[in-house]
């Protein structure tokens, strides 16, 4: 009997010193990490609506009167644009409805990129913007900090892998352990910390879920578990995914490099035409035989690769991308909202031929999981439902991370942080470090800040901060 009186205490000591555990490093990684949350979800939960952002800011460019007789061929359209704009075509986007204009990519001599929108009915230049310089990208661009450079991306990469690590610790802190308070319902007055803690706790059990899932289908574009997953997903099969057959001759292009792509393709390399009229299926990236001088090969025009690639059945929005040197092919893709219609084509700049055909039932089970994952965190996926769930959720991150700091604030002693205290037991702390630990090396950045902090931690915190329980 005495055994068990003291087995009891023993065991409620334990779960008490874990509970302090995980409560401190929580609170550690959401004072890391709240900012870049509410960052994200203020810019993403614009982001959604990127259609109509860019519909109302470039009206005058993006559309034309309605339809009044045949468009002009898309040669013509790509030359009043040059006439306008001299350089060198990168892409063309024909209209996809009737009231679209025509965008035309130029590299012009000065070495800026430029976006042309033409009339298709007149060919009437319209006016033009800096290559991907509408609002709607400017915001994508400020989601991801790209504007900052590489150490402001990694920052967001920390931020979204320690979020998936709060809603981790944070079910655990949930957690009844019989209480019934502050569970499913908030108590208090906002004028009381625990009004804040139960609105933090009941929020974040609703939205904790997509919350973790919008963290991870965005670590695809992170700077380097990105990369280094794309890498790895698409290293050993010309930079496609798995289940994507190349058996083409392929060139040191990239498709990221020349049109616009989805995340599972940045690193495709584009097949090659064969300017000689040879075709070698056994070559994957041996040159040519050199053509005689006076069989000068003649590559097909924009018209023709537009009337192929069409005939073909891709989808409207689609953008083509002309060749570059001898051996490029024309390029068409197309990433609308509806998954099965992704689509990438190929043609040989002289024969038009089909070498490359790829569709997202092409790709193997990780790239279709991982473009699944995006296109719903881009609010693609499931139409209207998708854009209002997503904007309802980023208002909830907001509100969670509001009420995380009003919560810190109202407890936090004069003067001081407010670092939740150690457990009296260190072993409970090292066990949570360690499991964090699993978390670091899945994502390296994240191991990177946990090694920071934890040095931080012992150095500036642990010798001022006495135990709980401690006498």
């Amino acid at each position: 009997m005495n055994s068990m009186t003291h087995e009891a205490p023993a065991r409620a000591g334990a779960a008490d010193g874990l509970y302090r555990a995980v409560w401190r490093w929580h609170f550690y990684a959401g004072l890391l990490v709240l900012p870049f949350l509410i960052w994200l979800a203020i810019t993403g939960g614009l982001y959604v609506f990127k259609a109509e952002i860019d519909g109302f800011f470039h009206r005058e460019l993006k559309t034309v009167p309605v339809a009044r007789g045949s468009m002009r061929p898309h040669g013509e359209v790509v030359a009043a644009a040059l006439a306008a704009h001299p350089g060198r075509l990168l892409k063309y986007t024909p209209a996809s409805a009737a009231t679209d204009s025509a965008e035309v990519g130029i590299a012009t001599a000065q070495g800026e990129q430029l976006a042309v929108f033409v009339d298709p009915y007149c060919a009437a230049v319209l006016g033009a913007l800096s290559d991907r310089g509408t609002v709607a990208w400017t915001i994508r661009r400020l989601h991801s900090l790209k504007y900052f450079g590489p150490v402001a991306r990694g920052a967001i990469e920390i931020a979204g892998g320690w979020a998936i690590l709060l809603v981790l610790t944070g079910i655990y802190l949930w957690w009844p352990r019989g209480r019934s308070g502050g569970v499913l319902s908030v108590r208090g007055r906002p004028r009381q910390r625990v009004f804040w803690r139960d609105l933090h706790a009941v929020t974040g059990l609703v939205v904790g879920g997509a919350l973790a899932f919008l963290a991870f289908t965005g670590m695809p574009w992170s700077v380097l578990w990105g990369a280094k997953v794309n890498q790895w997903a698409n290293g050993h099969n010309f930079g496609y995914p798995a289940g994507v057959r190349v058996q083409v001759p392929m060139s040191t292009q990239r498709l990221g490099d020349q049109a616009p792509t989805a995340w599972s393709l940045e690193q495709a390399r584009l097949p090659r035409s064969a300017p000689d009229g040879h075709e070698d299926h056994a070559g994957h990236g041996a040159p040519p035989q050199p053509a005689a001088a006076a069989a000068s090969p003649q590559a097909i025009g924009l018209d023709a690769a537009i009337a192929i690639v069409e005939g073909l059945g891709i989808a409207r929005g689609y953008t083509i991308s002309p060749p570059r040197g001898p051996t490029g092919v024309y390029t068409a893709s197309v990433y609308p909202d509806d998954l099965s219609q992704q689509r990438v084509i190929n043609l040989d700049q002289y024969s038009g031929r089909r070498l490359i055909d790829m569709r997202y039932a092409d790709y193997g089970p990780l790239g279709r999981w991982l473009e699944w994952g995006i296109n719903v965190h881009m609010g693609q996926e499931f139409g209207v439902l998708n854009k209002v769930v997503l904007v309802v959720v980023c208002l909830a991150i907001v509100l969670l991370c509001v009420s995380a700091g009003l919560m810190w604030w109202k407890r936090r002693p004069a003067g001081g942080l407010g670092v939740p205290p150690m457990p009296a037991d260190r072993r409970a702390l090292r066990a949570v470090v360690a499991l964090l630990a699993v978390g670091g090396v899945v994502f390296p950045l994240v191991g990177a800040s946990l090694l920071l902090m934890l040095l931080l931690d012992a150095l500036l915190v642990q010798g001022h901060q006495r135990p709980a329980g401690a006498a």
